[in-house]
């Protein structure tokens, strides 16, 4: 089978999609796919490859689309444009492989791979055949990340925090590859500086792999991250506060709130003082909480942040980079350096652990 042209489609021709794993994640896509089709875009929801036949079936029913147990046996049948590929991590590489050579663009969920030789080969494949990769990093669409990409200059001090219940999905990966790495993506993006000294500490508490995790980053500028991640918390925590010359900014992920705090000189804080005030504010989800009264020399501000819902945008984004053959928001390369950096925080959590005899 001949796959798609790299050239440009013409705008009247809509991108024939498959979304591959039809589990959480993969529903999801789905139901993007086709609202994006049926408000109008170029885009078409042509298939569903799931080797479990009780998830395809139903995705068939759904969505009345054809479905395949294996994507050999869709690529046999149908030409495809764009894929996601949502399936578990384990099978990232082999899945984007048989794709990428067959000329299917790829939306890849995150992390890439479960490996870094993995993740080359699948950069290899993409540049061998000339396909459009996106890694669906989804907080990188957050409108509130969005709306602070504005607004940087030199972020010197981060303080993160994700935390989630318990539950049984993404068990394949640990903490770190499962919800710590949409925040190393970020402040990755954000910082754009190497990394000089990493320490790391976690702890399996539910599941065999690691469910908790608190990381410090230092990177070669002087900015300092601090990170903690949890799937095992008693309440859904996603917010990240960072400080740079004379403003503080609090950002929440789940409300896509935005705050500002502009430091005067008058207000004489040092930047010790202000990562105080960054742990003592953890919970500052909008100016009231601080009675509108902020301390001298602190002028607040909400940042207007226009909301959406990113799996759409992050989507919208993948299809645009495919139509125009441009370089994707969120390339490659990005989804390898997250990866890279995750896994180094394993090793580390792995080292302290055996110092420790936890």
């Amino acid at each position: 089978m001949t796959g798609a042209s790299a050239l440009p489609k013409p705008d009247a021709s809509p991108l024939r999609v498959a979304v591959v794993g039809a589990g959480a994640f993969g529903r999801n896509h789905l139901r993007v796919y086709r609202e994006l089709e049926q408000a109008g875009a170029p885009v078409k929801l042509a298939a569903v490859v799931d080797p479990r036949e009780s998830a395809r079936t139903a995705a068939q029913t759904q969505y009345g689309i054809p479905g395949f147990a294996s994507i050999e046996d869709c690529l046999a049948t149908m030409e495809l444009d764009a894929a996601s590929l949502s399936v578990p991590t384990l099978h990232h590489a082999a899945c984007a492989q048989t794709l990428l050579a067959a000329g299917v663009d790829l939306l890849i969920e995150k992390p890439i791979a479960a490996t870094l030789a993995e993740a080359d080969e699948i950069v290899r494949v993409a540049r061998e055949f000339g396909r459009t990769v996106q890694v669906g990093h989804l907080e990188r669409f957050n409108p509130a990340v969005r709306a602070v990409r504005g607004l940087l200059n030199r972020p010197m001090f981060f303080e993160v925090h994700r935390l989630s219940v318990f539950t049984l999905r993404s068990l394949d990966v640990d903490v770190v590859l499962d919800l710590m790495i949409h925040d190393l993506d970020i402040v990755l993006s954000l910082v754009d500086s190497p990394l000089r000294e990493l320490r790391a500490v976690g702890l399996p508490v539910l599941s065999p792999r690691v469910d908790i995790a608190n990381v410090r980053l230092e990177f070669e500028n002087g900015c300092v991250a601090n990170l903690t991640a949890s799937r095992v918390s008693t309440e859904r925590v996603r917010k990240m506060r960072f400080f740079q010359p004379h403003q503080y900014l609090s950002l929440d992920f789940a409300r896509q709130d935005l705050l500002l705090i502009d430091v005067t000189a008058a207000a004489g804080l040092d930047l010790a003082q202000l990562a105080a005030l960054a742990s003592a504010s953890a919970a500052l989800p909008n100016p009231a909480a601080l009675g509108g009264q902020p301390a001298p020399g602190l002028a607040l501000s909400k940042v207007t942040v226009e909301p959406g819902e990113p799996l759409r945008l992050e989507i919208e984004s993948f299809l645009d980079a495919v139509r125009r053959r441009a370089q994707p928001e969120v390339t490659v390369e990005d989804g390898r350096a997250a990866l890279e950096l995750a896994l180094q925080i394993n090793e580390a959590i792995a080292a302290h652990a055996q110092r420790t005899g936890l």
